[in-house]
């Protein structure tokens, strides 16, 4: 199978600037950037979706740059409904040097800042060497602009394709740099570099565009609940990626291990085979956070949130380390109790039971567990022999419910 061949089977070409690019992509070496605006200080699990075609393109022989906007970021890539919300230069550089070390550190490649040749470029230079090779009707015409017509698009933000353009250019003239690839929502301003390349220099340039990675109901890849999951482990926790991506919806599975993993078709057909024979086992989801995990944060990352999700199911929760507990506990409800408190009292002040009847109810029953022992005495008195690493205190209700205290 061609490297071609290979990215449309796993659902990662949306369009082609051009059909020359096919053959150029299976059969010569090619410069190519992709790029982000640095509008927080840690790329989020989005980002790597789209910036993983940077390693699979690099495999096959091609050269990637990595860019993070931050003269852009200054200025917005225009959303569908409404205008981005400015952020400070000091914002800026402090997110560009972020996402810097961090796509270094996960996707190996150099990092470029567009500010560093955008800086400079004057308003009069603007608009004589840029602005005067874009038509206003070809620009009106693009998606993103189009949609933001009826309630209204700023001249920044109108302005921000000229930005992308020049950065292809600048790219295209100082490194070589013939292809652009990108998520499916900045076609138009691919496009529009593709175009200045051609007016401005007389030469050809190309550009790719993978669809966006979503869940079944459009939902982009890796929000939940309002929030980003963010690459940065400091901000979110690999077991917290971990069961973000084993709790995926089993219809969109395969279609993830095609475009978030280096597993063959061979292996992704194995494990889809399995999956349909044995859903319950959760082979495919659990193939999918080892491959994605271990390539952002490495082997011993995912074996650490594999333990604590193993640890968490199992209620064997007696050998975590204290970094590990409060990683696989975050948001669990948490409580304070006094060293001398009886158990029943425990169970009541932290909220897992409601009343003394119902915790005599869920002992008697064997359904209450501390640190990973089931208890049944009520008048069992917590000292610092109760606890884990000299403070903490797990209470399991029943298999899933689980309540972290901090004995004082």
């Amino acid at each position: 199978m061609t490297l071609f061949e290979d990215l449309k089977w796993r659902g990662l070409v949306q369009d082609i600037s051009d059909e020359v690019l096919i053959n150029k992509l299976n059969n010569e070496s090619l410069t190519f950037y992709i790029g982000t605006d640095p509008t927080a200080d840690s790329m989020h699990i989005g980002h790597y979706s789209s910036f993983l075609i940077s390693k699979r393109l690099a495999k096959a022989g091609h050269k990637p740059i990595l860019l993070v906007g931050g003269a852009t970021g200054l200025i917005g890539d225009p959303k569908p409904t409404s205008e981005r919300p400015m952020i400070s230069k000091e914002e800026v550089e402090k997110n560009f040097i972020g996402l810097k070390n961090q796509a270094e550190k996960i996707f190996g490649f150099e990092v470029v800042n567009n500010f560093d040749w955008i800086k400079d470029i004057n308003v009069i230079d603007f608009l004589r060497d840029y602005g005067k090779y874009f038509n206003i009707n070809y620009m009106l015409a693009k998606d993103k602009v189009k949609s933001r017509l009826e309630s209204g698009i700023t001249y920044a933000e109108f302005s921000y394709m000229i930005l992308q353009a020049l950065d292809f250019m600048h790219l295209y003239e100082t490194r070589g740099c013939t292809l652009q690839v990108a998520g499916s929502d900045q076609w138009g301003n691919i496009t529009s570099g593709i175009e200045l390349i051609r007016k401005k220099l007389g030469k050809e340039a190309y550009g790719m565009v993978m669809p966006l990675v979503t869940d079944s109901n459009g939902v982009k890849f890796g929000k939940t609940e309002g929030n980003a999951l963010w690459l940065d482990k400091n901000k979110t926790s690999s077991y917290e990626l971990y069961q973000y991506l084993i709790n995926l919806e089993d219809s969109m599975i395969i279609e993830y291990l095609k475009k978030l993993t280096f597993l063959s078709k061979e292996e992704i057909e194995k494990i889809e085979k399995e999956h349909d024979e044995h859903p319950e086992l959760r082979i495919a989801h659990k193939a999918l956070a080892k491959e994605v995990i271990t390539d952002i944060h490495g082997k011993d990352e995912y074996e650490k949130a594999l333990r604590i999700s193993e640890a968490l199911f199992s209620g064997n929760v007696m050998n975590l380390s204290k970094e590990e507990i409060l990683d696989g506990f975050k948001g669990v409800p948490s409580f304070e109790a006094k060293a001398g408190t009886t158990l029943i009292d425990a169970l009541i002040e932290s909220n897992v039971c409601q009343s003394k009847r119902e915790a005599r109810e869920f002992l008697k029953a064997g359904t209450i567990s501390l640190n990973g022992n089931k208890v049944s005495d009520e008048n069992l008195i917590l000292d610092k022999t109760h606890t884990l690493h000299d403070e903490i205190i797990i209470i399991r209700r029943g298999k899933k419910k689980y309540y972290v205290g901090h004995l004082k």
